[in-house]
């Protein structure tokens, strides 16, 4: 069984000229494979990433905040790192329940960007 994990861009959600964020749109994975996505930022937000996982018709669930802290309630599979302006997200042992869009969100002096 292969599972779509899929990252979609939303775009930008402040006024933003110089920057930009981007990741890969689509991976194929194996259940009980790992799995990495990855958001980039040209430009330095700090710790202040967190990632989101969202289902049809379901509100986002958040995964991890503040880049590297699970989420209440979140499987340990899961887990957030950075280096640089590359952050991001791992799952390992990926199952059948992980399947759908995964989304992240940072903050940064001059507003709030989504990806």
């Amino acid at each position: 069984m292969c599972l779509l994990l899929i990252l979609a861009t939303l775009g930008v959600i402040a006024q933003v000229s110089h920057e930009e964020v981007q990741s890969p749109e689509s991976l194929l994975v194996k259940a009980g494979d790992s799995a990495s996505i990855s958001c980039t930022a040209s430009f330095g937000i700090g710790y202040s990433l967190s990632w989101y996982l969202l289902k049809p018709g379901k509100t986002p669930k958040l995964l991890i905040y503040r880049t590297s802290n699970l989420a209440s309630g979140v499987s340990d599979r899961f887990s957030g790192t950075y280096s640089g302006y590359v952050f991001t997200l791992n799952i390992r042992g990926v199952q059948s329940e992980d399947d759908g869009d995964y989304y992240c969100m940072g903050y940064y002096d001059g507003g709030v960007f989504t990806q």
